[in-house]
């Protein structure tokens, strides 16, 4: 790995410490505004040292667990405190793949994921975790490709299932930055550069998704050159982008046409031969 240049004055840190440190100063300024600050993450960050600063700062916390996650059931309830402190894991390991193949105690929520209402088939419990330092309720979504397993601190199983639904739509936007705009795959040597980089692809996101806000799905997405695909499915941001694209050169020729008045027949060739270039 390569070092980070001495004169910038910056030292290594890792994502969760980066991402306490971000989620810290959020914090701060949501909890002054009387609010409460839910975070969702993926697996990655189901760590100890994400975990524990956030849950101490009052955060709630919604993520996806392991299958191999090491669960055990809740303490047994202390009848007579004794020496020593009171037990904070249980005794029993739960196993995630048995409790989503058994039968029984599934249920039906009604949830609104990517604004449709749906009805998800549900499992959830109480469990320990030492990552978590004590009780948290997991939540087994049973879905076609196979079940889901999520966990949260302080929630029901219905605002879990929505939570991570949001997540996945903001995911979804981290995608298009680098897999449309190529965020991260610019070869630049200077780090304010790679900084710079990064903020003007996202202005370009921004700018794509502004444009293309009062467009019209059918202006664009065009699925003439991809008869396989599904004619009425939403447009996505490469669909955006293409057509902005389209827009753009077909101005620049307008222009460069000194205004004349094209045909039908050379426009719709016009048209054709855009679709190639972008």
């Amino acid at each position: 790995m390569s070092q980070l240049p001495s004169k910038d004055g910056w030292s290594f840190q890792t994502k969760l410490v980066q991402a306490v440190d971000l989620a810290r100063r959020a914090v701060r300024v949501l909890h002054a505004a009387g609010k409460t600050v839910w975070i969702v993450t993926d697996g990655g960050f189901t760590r100890r040292p994400f975990v524990r600063p956030l849950l101490a700062a009052g955060v709630t916390l919604v993520g996806r667990l392991r299958k191999d996650s090491a669960l055990r059931d809740l303490p047994p309830p202390v009848r007579k405190r004794g020496r020593g402190r009171p037990r904070v894991y249980g005794v029993n390991r739960i196993s995630l793949a048995k409790r989503a193949a058994h039968r029984g105690g599934w249920a039906e929520v009604t949830c609104s994921v990517y604004g449709v209402e749906v009805t998800k088939t549900v499992k959830t419990f109480l469990a320990t975790h030492a990552t978590f330092g004590g009780v948290i309720r997991v939540v087994i979504v049973k879905e076609p490709t196979g079940p889901q397993f999520f966990y949260c601190t302080d929630a029901d199983v219905r605002d879990i299932v929505e939570a991570f639904a949001d997540r996945s739509t903001i995911e979804q936007v981290f995608h298009d930055v680098k897999e449309v705009w190529g965020s991260g795959q610019q070869q630049v040597r200077n780090l304010w550069t790679n900084i710079g980089v990064w903020h003007l692809n996202l202005w370009l996101f921004t700018l794509t998704e502004l444009w293309a806000w009062n467009q019209t799905a059918r202006q664009l997405r065009h699925r003439n050159d991809s008869p396989w695909d599904t004619p009425d499915r939403r447009p996505s941001h490469a669909d955006r982008r293409k057509a902005l694209q389209t827009r753009c050169l077909l101005n620049d020729f307008s222009h460069a046409s000194d205004n004349a008045t094209l045909t039908k027949k050379i426009r719709s060739l016009l048209q054709r031969l855009l679709r190639l270039a972008v």
